[in-house]
């Protein structure tokens, strides 16, 4: 049986990529693997039958690779966060008055002087 040797292309201030995967999305391959797994482990201790359980644990995996792989190439290394990111920021910002962005003058302020 002979060793396989995985070559991870970077260059100088470039992601890691392996096998078309960017960045964070190996991680998140890795992680996804690893709930697959536990997936597996809960259902074969709960004796449910293997036939279901084999099949249910391989759609789920086909699932996730597809759907990192999909996100990978759509996204690239920093546009899922800069997605979610945008998603967060409001539309508009209402104000019942102006009183946040008037400027005391320090005249008013001479009353917190002790």
């Amino acid at each position: 049986m002979s060793n396989s040797i995985y070559e991870i292309n970077k260059g100088i201030n470039r992601p890691i990529e392996f096998k078309g995967l960017k960045a964070q999305y190996i991680w998140y391959l890795g992680g996804g693997m690893v709930l697959v797994f536990l997936f597996y482990v809960i259902l074969y201790t709960a004796k449910v039958n293997t036939f279901l359980t084999l099949s249910l644990t391989g759609i789920l995996g086909a699932v996730l690779f597809t759907t990192v792989y999909h996100l990978s190439s759509t996204y690239g290394e920093h546009g899922l966060t800069k997605a979610l990111a945008r998603g967060r920021i409001p539309k508009i910002i209402k104000a019942k008055n102006r009183l946040p962005f008037v400027k005391k003058a320090p005249s008013d302020l001479s009353h917190l002087k002790a």
